[in-house]
């Protein structure tokens, strides 16, 4: 009797150990599967999914940009896959002012910016004492007038309320377009430094409301027009070509003027990484996405203007050169036949 219950400990025991073990080696097993999750199939099956995509890519390392958030940073979203593809991993920022995005990157914080024009960029610098260059033309976006309480400029009534940017080039831009519409009237040679103190003429009395760029839109059912930044308009619902009430012409100095830039500090201009960022924005893939996408809120900015106009600058001066050298050829002709007669005398 004995024999057999110590038989059957015996069994027990062993059945135990037996369980204990197939328990113990399955989550050892589960562990090596965790710590190491690529296995020589998986590890086949991704090279050849990489070689199926072209191959692998050397990482070329990150490109850190700051962005407004419509439309610029949808914009760099799209060339995203374009510079994974080229080795790059982009990394975008977004942000709501005007002012961090620049400091950002005089810092060292990020690579490069895109969310401004030349003529803010050479104010801020100047103003903050900040070393920001222009690398590369990206886009523009038409500056508009657009609906508040009212919806047609013939509605315009004496001391209505137009809110416009307050930042020294967004709201000389807007001044510029209410005058282009006849509601007010700039002193001579204003230009691209006017305040509501440059208001010469203000034939219907409107009250010009100096906000903050982003805060502009809020305020659309309170006043009778705002007058927005383009990836403002955007951000609050507004269309270019369906809702603005008036807006700046393709051909206009002021959208060539405007156009938005990819700013860097001073020194990494010529960097690999800012030359394929600009490279990569500027390719007919974005100018594509952009056309496709904004209906016309957002143009891609055509160098060929600037080229032409290069090169009319440069023809203009061989020709007023060629003429100086005619004139001062004449002049030595004359001489010379003044003195041969002189001789002759």
């Amino acid at each position: 009797m004995k024999k057999r219950v110590l038989s059957s400990i015996l069994a027990g025991v062993l059945a135990v150990s037996v369980f204990a073990g197939c328990g113990s080696k399955t989550e050892d097993n589960s562990q090596a599967a965790a710590d190491n999750s690529t296995t020589p199939a998986t590890e086949a099956a991704a090279e050849e999914s990489a070689e199926a995509a072209g191959g692998t890519v050397e990482s070329k390392g990150t490109i850190k940009v700051a962005a407004s958030a419509t439309p610029h940073a949808e914009i760099l979203a799209a060339a995203k896959p374009i510079l994974a593809e080229q080795g790059w991993d982009l990394e975008v920022t977004e942000f709501d002012d005007y002012v961090l995005p620049n400091e950002v990157v005089e810092s060292g914080e990020m690579d490069a910016n895109y969310f401004q024009h030349v003529p803010y960029l050479d104010s801020f610098n100047e103003e903050k004492g900040t070393h920001l260059v222009e690398v590369g033309k990206i886009h523009y976006e038409p500056f508009g007038i657009y609906p508040g309480t009212k919806s047609s400029l013939d509605d315009i009534a004496d001391g209505d309320v137009i809110a416009v940017p307050n930042d020294t080039t967004n709201e000389a831009r807007a001044l510029l377009l209410l005058q282009d519409n006849g509601i007010i009237t700039l002193k001579d040679g204003a230009g691209l430094e006017a305040t509501v103190n440059d208001i010469a003429e203000n034939p219907y009395n409107v009250e010009i409301q100096e906000l903050a760029a982003e805060s502009v839109a809020r305020v659309a059912d309170e006043v009778a027009y705002v007058v927005l930044n383009g990836n403002y308009a955007l951000q609050a619902g507004f269309s270019v070509a369906k809702d603005a009430l008036a807006y700046e012409k393709s051909d206009s100095e002021a959208a060539k003027t405007y156009v938005n830039v990819i700013a860097v500090k001073e020194g990494n201009e010529n960097s690999d990484k800012i030359k394929a960022l600009v490279d990569v924005l500027k390719s007919d893939e974005i100018k594509d996405f952009i056309n496709e996408k904004y209906d016309g809120a957002v143009i891609p900015f055509d160098d060929s203007t600037d080229t032409e106009e290069a090169a009319a600058e440069e023809t203009d001066s061989k020709d007023t050169d060629s003429k100086d050298e005619a004139k001062e050829d004449a002049a030595e002709e004359n001489a010379e036949a003044t003195e041969a007669a002189e001789d002759a005398e």
